[in-house]
């Protein structure tokens, strides 16, 4: 079996190219169960964890993106498709005070709030956002705030960014103000779709987009940086002292302060020092480096304004070779203390400053360096640094252990961690902080003026509305401790009357003596009671806080928001085939039903459905999010022809200027050779098929961008008939394709929305992939891994297997599997092998024994042994223990799983 080059697991968890997905190839041995934190000595350990209590204020958001903490305590918060929501303390009530006609494509949108510091007097908010329309451009606007009013004549646009809105991805966008300053981060908005290993550099003619450095290394554009500027009271701003530039302009935008990074997503200013801190999410390479390969993510530390590095150097200053597209040949990289930007695409300096290192980097993998950051996709974010003695008087200040540490957090691994420094800022050791917390893809992290830790998370689903998205406020106490309130739902949407059940038993009170009391407010009726049953019997959207009380006058509070009109659809996929994996030749049979109470008759054109087969590193997130069902295939290329000129000619069903997009599909699908004679048509332009009108060239798009918008149109008029609503397929379009591609089937259906409840979209889909899985991959363990290198063969492995460890892999459907096939190595006392599903003591499936041995070449002795599987079939999250209680060391090592299905061709 071929070894995979990249985890095609996380992929399938997202997609956003926040999370960077890769393996490592340098040689890492680490018993990740047992990494401890470091401590100085004299240090005191940390603080009772269960003296932090939390209240979850809000929940239901949509792509939340940043949050803004009013000095009354109440909230804004930005969500990406261009919703202002606003949170009242006092009523615990949210409402959407705003909509932004924002472009939120390709990661862009409503994406950064802050409050202006004098906001008790001035009023003043400031959103950053990709302006909708025709024009590539996102706006810093500042607007007065009174009240729960967002005054829009009140509008003042301080700066205008050019943007792209062609290639994915990295836009940034988060706003923090220090000192009375202002600063944005930019991420690069580079296309980093194929860039062969390598980082986006190409030179080549009409690759601007794709070359880096016309941006981040760019000194006279303003993506890949972050930006300091002062804001004026007249919506204006000027340029502060000590910015990287000179404020003339003369070498680059005066308004930079960091530059050459890539996405830096979130960004933190000690209040002190005045170190500006920010988490780069890192690309997905194939070039060695010190920790794998160089897709580090990385934590960032500018003491003064300079250029951290990318697209040329990453992490510890660690270089890239020089890469030229055209020839396909390396050569060497920069020089890290004399850098030089010899695009033709460059239009800023060339002679940049010296590269700093990262202040913390990591890779996919486990990280020798860094431990505890763990392993797997990746998206780094820097928070605040605490100090102590700027909350004086601050009710739930936090313990003085924390003084002068910083906050940094992962959106991907769900953790965040407290970062110790010495007296000059350098990194000293890190702690996990609040690992019960257990937040759902935190986003925003934040400290309020009384001492409370604020998180905002994003939730569970990519490009979407989630439950466990939501507000959390973290305090710490050190006598009476706050019930913790916790609400506990089925579903929250639906046609009046709606029936909903409320449970409180998920709240807790670590103070065990503590007796609690619960009480529901719903408008303005209040109701007593851990579970209750609640009927809304109108339409309307409605907010449910739940306030969970001790004897000692403690409370928390819960809010979630219920909808009520309109009954979102139902769309549902089933099959008699396996739901994760595809093989060589297999039947896939498929059934798509949807049904919607308040439509009632479902017209088949409304049903959206799309069956196609993507290459890994294909827009897999665009197909399952950002796209209509029917046209997956082509969700990047829709993308990419909305962002042309073509659309001012040609629109989808009628005629404009030129023919409607679909009249083409027509005329030409079935044609032979016409997929290259429209692509050339594209490039060079043309007149005669459909009128006098010309077709102006587009000589500068290049010829495969041609192509995949030609297939496109040509897709247009054919995705009915191509994508019924069942079907019996043979799965053969993979074959000869390698194994990193997955099938995607997806269905959607938009309803019309009822009774005041605006329309309501469901889609479902299922995502084959290839049979062969890493067990490096798995999503929970607690083994060891070895990484390629040419000691072991470059095959990378687990390894450190000794009694009762285990590794967990999610949602595997085990129909009509028979056995697994494992790729083992008898290194070791030997053992059994137990496939359990629920648990690492859930339902046993099937065991192998494994024999002991003793190798002394790592390379050698690869053995298949077949795990046979029966019991419980379906989709669960799967356990392989490993045990042998009479031995004291390892037991074997396993490079790769396969999932055998008992179809025969």
């Amino acid at each position: 079996m071929k070894k995979l080059k990249s985890s095609i697991g996380l992929l399938f968890a997202g997609g956003l190219c926040l999370a960077s997905v890769g393996r490592n190839d340098k040689p890492l041995f680490r018993d990740v169960e047992n990494a401890r934190p470091v401590r100085m000595a004299g240090v005191s350990e940390g603080p009772d964890s269960s003296r932090f209590t939390y209240t979850k204020l809000v929940s239901g958001l949509d792509e939340p993106m940043e949050m803004a903490i009013l000095p009354n305590y109440d909230m804004v918060v930005a969500e990406r498709k261009g919703a202002v929501r606003y949170f009242n303390n006092a009523t615990k009530e949210l409402s959407t005070i705003a909509q932004f006609n924002v472009f939120s494509g390709i990661e862009d949108g409503l994406l950064g709030v802050a409050v202006d510091p004098d906001f008790k007097q001035n009023n003043w908010i400031y959103f950053y956002y990709g302006v909708g329309g025709e024009k590539s451009v996102s706006h810093l606007a500042r607007f007065e705030l009174k009240g729960q009013n967002l005054i829009q004549e009140s509008k003042k646009v301080l700066l205008e960014v050019p943007t792209q809105r062609k290639y994915c991805c990295h836009s940034a966008g988060y706003l923090t103000f220090s000192g009375g300053l202002l600063y944005l981060s930019i991420g690069d908005n580079t296309n980093a779709e194929e860039i062969e290993g390598h980082t986006p550099i190409d030179e080549r003619p009409g690759r601007e987009l794709s070359d880096d450095q016309a941006a981040t290394a760019n000194s006279n554009d303003y993506r890949g940086k972050i930006l300091r500027i002062k804001p004026e009271a007249d919506g204006t701003y000027t340029i502060p002292d000590g910015n990287l530039f000179p404020r003339d302009g003369s070498q680059g935008k005066p308004e930079i302060y960091a530059m050459g990074v890539r996405n830096p997503f979130r960004i933190s200013v000690d209040p002190k020092t005045k170190y500006l801190y920010w988490g780069d999410v890192g690309p997905d390479t194939e070039v060695p480096g010190s920790e794998g390969k160089m897709s580090y993510d990385e934590i960032n530390q500018a003491r003064k304004p300079g250029f951290f590095g990318y697209p040329y150097f990453l992490g510890d200053n660690e270089v890239f070779p020089d890469y030229d597209f055209a020839t396909k040949k390396e050569g060497p990289g920069k020089d890290p203390q004399k850098p030089i930007n010899d695009s033709p695409h460059n239009t800023g300096i060339r002679e940049l400053p010296p590269a700093q290192p990262a202040f913390i980097w990591y890779g996919k993998g486990p990280s020798k360096k860094y431990p505890l950051v763990g392993k797997g996709g990746a998206s780094a974010m820097a928070g605040p640094v605490y100090y102590s003695d700027l909350y004086p008087n601050a009710p739930y200040k936090l313990p003085e252990y924390y003084n002068g540490k910083l906050f940094i957090f992962e959106w991907i691994r769900k953790w965040i961690m407290a970062v110790t420094m010495d007296a000059n800022g350098n990194y000293v050791s890190m702690e996990p902080f609040l690992p019960q917390l257990k937040v759902v893809a935190p986003i925003d992290m934040q400290i309020a003026p009384d001492g409370a830790i604020y998180l905002l998370a994003y939730g569970t689903n990519w490009f979407a509305r989630n439950t466990d998205s939501g507000i959390i406020r973290v305090e710490y106490a050190e006598g009476n401790r706050n019930p913790i309130a916790a609400v506990t739902t089925g579903k929250t949407i639906g046609a009046a009357p709606f029936t909903a059940t409320l449970s409180a038993k998920g709240s807790k009170d670590y103070d065990a003596a503590d007796k609690l009391t619960y009480e529901w407010k719903i408008g303005t009726k209040k109701l007593a009671g851990e579970e209750i049953k609640y009927t809304f019997t109108k339409p309307g959207t409605y907010n449910v806080v739940l306030t969970v009380s001790d004897q000692n006058g403690g409370k928390g509070t819960a809010t979630t928001e219920f909808k009520i009109g309109n009954t979102p659809p139902d769309v549902k996929i089933e099959t008699k085939a396996n739901r994760s994996f595809y093989w060589d030749n297999a039947p896939f049979d498929y059934s798509i039903k949807v049904t919607d109470k308040e439509d009632g008759n479902i017209q088949r054109a409304k049903i959206h459905a799309g069956f196609t087969y993507l290459a890994f590193g294909k827009d897999l997130a665009g197909a399952l999010s950002g796209s209509e069902a029917e046209n997956i295939r082509y969700a990047a290329t829709a993308k990419l022809y909305a962002s042309l000129d073509c659309k001012a000619c040609h629109t989808l069903e009628t005629k404009s200027i030129g023919p409607a997009l679909k009249d083409i599909s027509k005329k030409y699908t079935g044609n032979a050779g016409a997929a290259d004679m429209l692509a050339r048509k594209i490039i060079t332009g043309g007149s005669g098929n459909w009128g006098s009108y010309p077709m102006p060239p587009h000589a500068d798009l290049p010829e495969k961008d041609a192509k995949e918008i030609a297939g496109y149109i040509l897709s247009l008029g054919k995705n009915a008939e191509q994508t019924p609503l069942s079907a019996q397929l043979k799965l053969t379009e993979h074959i000869g394709k390698g194994n990193e591609g997955a099938y995607v089937l997806q269905a959607s259906y938009t309803d019309k929305g009822a009774n005041g409840i605006g329309p309501q979209k469901t889609a479902s889909h299922i995502v084959l992939r290839n049979p062969l899985v890493q067990m490096e991959d798995y999503q929970e363990g607690n083994v060891g891994v070895v990484i390629a290198t040419q000691n072991t063969g470059y095959v990378s492995y687990i390894a450190n297997i000794t009694n009762g460890k285990y590794t967990r892999f999610n949602q595997i459907d085990l129909t009509h599997i028979r056995n697994i096939r494992l790729r083992i190595q008898e290194h070791g006392a030997g053992g059994t092998i137990e496939l359990r599903q629920g648990g690492r003591e859930g339902q046993l499936l099937g065991k192998v024994e494994i024999p002991g041995g003793r190798l002394d070449d790592l390379k050698a002795g690869w053995k298949e042994v077949l795990l046979p599987v029966s019991g419980s079939k379906g989709v669960q999250d799967l356990y392989l223990v490993f045990r042998n209680e009479k031995a004291k060391g390892a037991l074997f090592h396993i490079d790769w799983m396969y999932f055998e299905n008992d179809f025969n061709p």
